[in-house]
């Protein structure tokens, strides 16, 4: 089940946040072998999204970022997000979701 997680965006302004993701047993995941994929959008069935570029480490952390160029094209406002990974053997989960804020 995906963590709950509200962010807020400033526009204009580079963006850039981290979760530190654990197994149930509270060891942190290994990120290094998967593959991870993050967008925003105005509803879930919006067309238009915005992409976040994403990394994961060897010691739990996924971080999303978000150049200040792009989040300038942002339009203010509330919008919905969330964080998948896949790991080498394909399985694909979503580890983190929630509203992002967009502040002017």
């Amino acid at each position: 089940m995906a963590a709950k997680v509200n962010l807020v965006m400033d526009q204009a302004a580079t963006f850039s946040t981290s979760f530190n993701v654990e197994d149930t047993a509270g060891n942190p995941i290994d990120f290094s072998t998967y593959t991870a994929s993050s967008q925003m959008r105005k509803s879930y069935s919006s067309l238009n999204a915005y992409s976040f570029s994403v990394t994961g480490n060897s010691t739990g952390y996924i971080t999303l970022s978000m150049n200040a160029a792009t989040t300038n094209t942002v339009p203010a406002g509330r919008y919905v997000y969330d964080v998948e990974v896949v790991d080498d053997s394909g399985v694909k989960s979503r580890i983190a979701e929630g509203i992002i804020t967009v502040t002017p």
